[in-house]
């Protein structure tokens, strides 16, 4: 099992979440944070109720634990509609996605997530189901084959995904709403902190919910973890209340530092610094030096260290900032480093 997968920050679901589905809002009124998202979806739902339609098909992106899924039950709930979740990769044959598309009522949402890893025989019987609300079925082989189209009730796909590049161009424009979900800023991560720790009747200080806050990385998943594992140390090793004190030592025993930075994020840095001298390098470089998949520093580590400032992407590699050097302790070089040709 790679490192990444033990990660206490790592905003990838696990199965030590489960308890999250409690803490989840299932209102839109309930959500905090990404607030014009929230109003935008608001008119949205609005509007299709007005009209008593389906809710146009919607594309949510954006790094992994910020709510996408929280947003596809949202507006489940808003509309009183059903839900059927499924993945990218669960759908492997166009028989497979024929079958979920035929169980589906008028209004009901179709809700993929990691949408961007569909197969393209998959996304050919998606493309009419989204487009004409048919599904195109050929029945028999050779000479006598003949195609036959199926009528399908209005729904709603929600696709989810956290590499909308991948999402191809005929796919993505089907889609008539495209939503970014980008971090939480500390007051949004507080107030969500404060609402789970009521929830799990975790009594916590103000100044305790901002030291899990500050390390949360502007992401509700990770917060909700920290949240849990503060609480059991909490229990253990003082009176149950997380204090700011309790908070912190937790927190350093899981080896997370003020900024949220954990010893995968500070190994990915070194390298970077004292092995290529701050920079630019390239990804899969990064990752032989680690023995990591580049996919995980590319989805999971980097979009956090380029939002404080740590990392940049450039077009000969990734940059080292003084920033990132003042840190983890040590000094940045005097002269900026000679750009690769």
């Amino acid at each position: 099992m790679s490192e990444s997968q033990n990660r206490v920050i790592d905003p990838e679901p696990k199965p030590g979440d489960r308890l999250d589905h409690a803490l989840r809002p299932t209102r839109l009124a309930d959500m905090i944070g990404q607030t014009q998202i929230k109003e935008n979806v608001q008119i949205l739902i609005e509007a299709a109720k007005q009209r008593e339609e389906a809710l146009d098909h919607v594309l949510f992106y954006g790094p992994p634990g910020l709510g996408k899924t929280t947003l596809a039950h949202v507006l489940a709930n808003e509309m009183g509609v059903n839900i059927k979740v499924t993945a990218g990769p669960a759908i492997e044959r166009a028989g497979d996605l024929a079958a979920i598309l035929t169980n589906l009522r008028a209004g009901d949402i179709l809700f993929i997530d990691e949408i961007h890893r569909l197969g393209r025989v998959v996304e050919e019987v998606l493309y009419p189901a989204m487009e004409d609300y048919a599904l195109d079925i050929v029945i028999g082989k050779g000479p006598s084959a003949r195609s036959v189209r199926l009528k399908l009730p209005r729904f709603t796909v929600v696709g989810a995904t956290t590499r909308l590049a991948l999402v191809t161009a005929p796919l993505r424009a089907r889609f008539g709403a495209t939503y970014r979900l980008d971090f939480y800023d500390l007051d949004a991560m507080r107030e969500i902190i404060e609402v789970a720790a009521g929830k799990l009747e975790v009594p916590a200080e103000p100044e305790g919910i901002s030291a899990i806050g500050l390390r949360s990385r502007g992401t509700p998943r990770v917060a909700l973890r920290l949240l849990r594992r503060v609480r059991d140390y909490a229990q253990v090793r003082a009176d149950g209340t997380v204090t700011p004190d309790v908070a912190m030592q937790a927190l350093n025993l899981l080896n997370v530092d003020a900024r949220g930075l954990d010893e995968m994020d500070r190994r990915v840095l070194r390298a970077i610094i004292e092995k290529y001298n701050g920079g630019p390098v390239g990804l899969t470089t990064i990752a032989a030096s680690i023995s990591e998949e580049p996919d995980t520093i590319m989805d999971v580590v980097e979009p956090y260290l380029m939002q404080l400032g740590f990392l940049e992407r450039t077009s000969q590699g990734r940059v080292v900032t003084p920033a990132a050097y003042e840190h983890i302790g040590l000094e940045p070089p005097r002269q900026k480093q000679p750009k690769l040709l």
